[in-house]
């Protein structure tokens, strides 16, 4: 039995040491930036067509109210 309390004793060590190694390692995470995405030409031009067509729609019913 002397030899489970030891290895139950280890065990509970390494755990400890575990939780701390992924402690460090968000903070490490944390200070990596992340890249910044970027938008192909297509996209932008759906974007930019979208927002034409929202725009459209408001103008629209500006006219329609006046």
């Amino acid at each position: 039995m002397a030899n489970l309390s030891g290895l139950a004793s280890f065990v509970s060590e390494l755990r400890v040491e575990r939780t701390n190694l992924v402690d460090r390692l968000r903070h490490v995470d944390a200070a990596v930036p992340k890249p910044k995405r970027t938008i192909s030409a297509a996209g932008k031009k759906r974007i930019a067509a979208a927002q034409r067509a929202r725009w459209a729609k408001v103008k629209a019913r500006q006219k329609k109210a006046s």
